[in-house]
């Protein structure tokens, strides 16, 4: 096993793309996406049931190197303070098979 940070963000759907450019830009190739993900945070209520995707969220899961997500966190707090979402780090062991 290696140890790794998990990372979970969570971000609107109209910033998805900028997000995983992002991601991309920091080195971090590997995450999933869970579209239409609902709750409640500073900002309201999220539903997924408009029939755009204005008010929809989505969550980022990823798991990469501490230094990765050092550089992920330096870039990710300007557009979360720009755009509103969460970003939750906590560390993890990869599994490897």
């Amino acid at each position: 096993m290696n140890a790794v940070k998990k990372l979970e963000i969570v971000i609107d759907r109209l910033h998805l793309d900028e997000v995983l450019r992002l991601l991309d830009r920091c080195g971090l190739s590997g995450y999933s996406v869970i579209r239409d993900v609902t709750g409640r945070g500073d900002r309201g209520e999220r539903a997924a049931d408009d029939l755009t995707d204005v008010f929809s969220n989505c969550l980022i899961v990823a798991a990469c190197p501490p230094e990765t997500a050092e550089r992920v966190a330096t870039q990710l707090r300007d557009l979360l303070a720009r755009h509103g979402g969460v970003c939750l780090m906590s560390d993890a062991f990869w599994l490897k098979h």
